[in-house]
């Protein structure tokens, strides 16, 4: 008999909490910049990340990121997640994608969308991924200038 799918609320806002503090350091003026691109390289692979303020409260902020790669094919779309951050919290979570609507954070399995029952958790499993990647390996496109 298969079990039921559900979440760990520790692991789900140790990870969130991870995320927050990792896009507070990609983008620390976060407050009053509302777009910051990047590129980010690791050997040959060359993309720019764009993180977009779509909206911005007193207690949450809704980021946009998304990449776009040098010579990328059609049949790999390039990753664009809505993240919404909770500064009273210091959490961060996926809340859709490619400007779907909104993730639950369990679905049924199966399902008319084929989501797995886990897929908000790997969804911000991978944005941590991604995020401690362009840490690792980004750097700006804008030049510095020193006096």
């Amino acid at each position: 008999m298969k079990r039921k799918y559900v979440p760990s609320l520790t692991r789900q806002m140790a990870q969130c909490e991870a995320n927050y503090a990792r896009l507070l350091k990609l983008m620390p003026d976060l407050d009053r910049c509302d777009e910051r691109e990047f590129q980010v390289s690791h050997g040959e692979f060359h993309a720019t990340v764009r993180l977009s303020v779509a909206e911005r409260f007193n207690y949450t902020s809704t980021v946009v990121i998304s990449q776009r790669s040098e010579g990328s094919s059609d049949w790999l779309e390039a990753p664009e997640l809505m993240i919404r951050l909770y500064h009273d919290a210091g959490m961060a979570e996926v809340v859709c994608i490619k400007r779907r609507r909104q993730l639950s954070g369990v679905y049924g399995y199966p399902n008319s969308d084929m989501r797995h029952p886990d897929e908000k958790a790997q969804l911000n499993d991978f944005l941590g991924e991604w995020l401690s990647h362009c840490i690792s390996h980004g750097h700006q496109l804008e030049p510095v200038f020193l006096n």
